[in-house]
């Protein structure tokens, strides 16, 4: 699932265009290979011999590719052909709707990690879809949002963080966000995207109690002088709160504000 939601320029009123958002944010993660579909994220490194429990075909993993072998009687599909013989898989890089890979309904993704291949697969019917009444949000409240300061690092960092499926990995950084809420100065490290918007991954007062144990926010990308908006109204649940085969990094050091966040998303309805 994309979670690349940023905040945007609206001429509308905001708390009118939160509930556009969050409607469309409940919209895309119900959506038949949004992330409640998720079944299991398998990691080729644990199959030596190229078999994936309850997904069929033999997965070989090389050193830029994933190679995939099987027969008319699996009932894979390939681009939308059947496959009988051999092809070599690159990771995906759309939505798992557009995967190249797939067994009826089911979609098998393939991502790589750290220079590990996994495959991944997503099914319409999946227990954790079938189940979702809807996500738990805070309506949105002006004093969550607030001006923001990005300061790059002079270069790039690389720190190790835990992550959702209880291994270490490395977490990019790129700088430092800054802003004031209720009269006390904060700062987060964060990453800096394709397109310029930025991303956190934080935890605050209420992570573990009212929310979610950790929660992603995506500021738009700053002007020329650094200046963004730092909105926690639209704090985003990870994608592990959805399913858990997903591998979310957990907050950097720091990146745990000592003040309760009550806004944005908090947790799956029902949980």
């Amino acid at each position: 699932m994309s979670t690349q939601h940023t905040e945007q320029a609206s001429d509308m009123d905001p708390a009118e265009d939160w509930k556009r958002w969050h409607a469309l944010r409940t919209e895309t993660v119900a959506a038949p290979y949004g992330p409640l579909s998720l079944t299991g994220t398998h990691w080729l490194a644990d199959h030596p011999d190229g078999s994936i429990p309850d997904i069929p075909g033999q997965w070989a993993e090389t050193s830029d590719a994933v190679v995939l072998t099987a027969g008319a009687e699996d009932g894979l599909t390939v681009d939308g052909a059947p496959l009988d013989g051999e092809v070599r898989l690159a990771a995906d890089s759309g939505p798992a709707a557009e995967a190249r890979v797939a067994h009826g309904e089911r979609r098998l993704v393939v991502i790589r990690r750290e220079g590990l291949w996994a495959v991944r697969a997503f099914d319409p019917d999946a227990a954790t879809r079938r189940a979702f009444k809807g996500i738990d949000a805070t309506p949105y409240d002006a004093r969550w949002a607030v001006p923001g300061h990005f300061t790059p690092y002079g270069e790039d960092r690389t720190v190790t963080v835990g992550n959702a499926d209880g291994k270490e990995r490395g977490l990019g950084l790129s700088g430092e966000l800054s802003f004031r809420l209720g009269g006390t100065e904060h700062t987060l490290q964060v990453s800096v995207e394709a397109g310029g918007s930025l991303w956190a991954v934080f935890a605050d007062a209420t992570s573990g109690v009212s929310s979610y144990r950790f929660r992603f926010l995506r500021p738009a990308a700053p002007d020329a002088e650094g200046r963004t908006t730092v909105d926690f109204n639209r704090a985003l649940l990870p994608p592990c709160a959805f399913a858990d085969h997903f591998i979310c990094p957990f907050p950097p050091p720091g990146n745990t504000l000592a003040t309760e966040i009550a806004a944005g998303e908090r947790k799956l309805l029902g949980r």
